[in-house]
């Protein structure tokens, strides 16, 4: 394979916060990224990453060994799981070897088309032009198969253009989807009237043909349990129980908003599990300083344990930046059932992660000042939306054997709490 010029220089953007700001410069010295503000943005007061990236002068030296050399916010722009395997697999059709790209390359790749509000500069030559045509999802979704597959990189590009700055392991599009949910147009750049920026998920090699309407039944049961999370539709498929779709939180219009991970943000690597729902809590206080936010965590974890959502890492968690320069949680997203890494939960609950208890999230509660009666009055109302299991099943599409295979596993926690 052949090999192309690391990218030394990238200059980071941000958009969405008034004109455009010129954040900094990134270098890439020694296997590890060098980062320094520039001094304008300083005098802006924005804080991009308060834990770890704080405004200064100073060149700032990512932590070698995390994040591949990387600073965590400028970690969180790259694509992981289905979006590195397409833009890997991308490279490697044109002759160029994956192994040999630097963080910074992989950001040059991602440039103006990544999730959230950061951009960069400049951008890899090889960068895909944008189009306007109608999609078919189902084709989409063929296409995505195959490339899981291994079986041809004729569709690369498409799937480069339209899914490969997303992180997670299942493929993923980004979409313009009309407000009578009736069209559907690539979803990189501005929209036509009448269109909103939407995220649409296909299943894995692994997954149930009803994995759509599965994770639409969980957002519908974590909506009556009191989970604050943007709105999900099931968009209709020829093939399959339909196609999982959501309204991105990190545009609100036009514009974009600046989105941190946990993962990006504490520096905890959801590859790793290092922290736990005490530890997150703790940061959401510190970062939002707003107990709403506080007892929303709170709330996530008790659903999470109930629900049986156990792939409820530091990446599935994040904070949005908002326009006045403070902090708040991002609406939830990814919650479906998950039997977890080995059988766990990524995040412990008071040191338990396999089967936590009532004592184990009273206890987080104790130690992360979310008051005792909100606390027992969530764990009430999270059961009773659970409870509700095989009706929301019903009435989203989930076949009998999912919904059922559900219910045991639900059943099985309620019993231990």
């Amino acid at each position: 394979m052949t090999t192309t010029a690391p990218i030394r220089l990238l200059h980071v953007e941000l958009e969405g916060y008034g004109p455009t700001r010129q954040v900094g410069r990134l270098a890439w010295h020694e296997r590890r990224a060098l980062f320094e503000f520039n001094p304008g943005f300083l005098a802006s007061g924005i804080a991009l990453s308060p834990f770890h990236l704080r405004l200064q002068p100073n060149v700032l030296t990512a932590f070698p060994g995390l994040f591949d050399g990387l600073h965590g916010v400028f970690n969180d722009s790259l694509p992981d799981g289905w979006g590195r395997l397409l833009l890997d697999r991308h490279l490697r059709a044109q002759g160029l070897s994956p192994g040999a790209l630097t963080p910074l390359d992989r950001l040059a790749y991602v440039g103006h088309r990544g999730m959230g509000a950061l951009t960069y500069r400049p951008e890899h030559p090889q960068q895909m032009p944008s189009r306007r045509h109608a999609l078919d999802l189902d084709d989409l979704a063929k296409d995505a198969q195959l490339v899981l597959a291994g079986e041809t990189v004729d569709v690369l590009e498409r799937l480069m253009e339209l899914g490969g700055s997303s992180a997670g392991a299942r493929p993923k599009v980004l979409i313009g989807l009309s407000d009578d949910r009736r069209s559907v147009v690539h979803g990189v750049d501005t929209l036509p009237p009448g269109h909103a920026h939407w995220l649409v998920k296909f299943r894995n090699q692994s997954d149930p043909d009803d994995m759509g309407a599965l994770e639409v039944a969980y957002a519908a049961m974590a909506q009556l349990a009191g989970i604050e999370q943007n709105p999900v539709t099931l968009l209709p498929s020829r093939t399959e129980r339909g196609h999982f779709a959501t309204l991105r939180f990190d545009r609100v219009g036009e514009r974009r908003v600046h989105v941190h991970t946990a993962c990006g943000m504490l520096h905890a690597d959801h590859r790793m599990p290092s922290i736990g729902y005490e530890t997150l809590l703790k940061a959401t206080r510190a970062l939002t300083k707003n107990q709403a936010d506080v007892d929303q965590m709170f709330r996530r974890m008790v659903f999470n344990v109930l629900a049986h959502n156990r792939d409820d890492h530091t990446k599935n968690h994040a904070f949005l930046l908002r326009e006045d320069g403070a902090w708040t949680v991002a609406p939830a997203y990814d919650l479906t059932f998950s039997d977890g890494p080995a059988g766990e939960h990524a995040l412990d609950v008071a040191g338990e992660g396999r089967a936590p208890r009532l004592a184990h999230l009273l206890e987080v509660a104790k130690k992360t000042g979310v008051a005792a009666k909100t606390a027992n009055a969530c764990v009430v109302e999270v059961r009773a939306a659970v409870a509700a299991w095989p009706t929301i099943a019903t009435d989203t599409g989930v076949s009998t054997a999912s919904s059922r295979r559900v219910t045991e596993a639900l059943q099985r926690v309620a019993g231990a709490l």
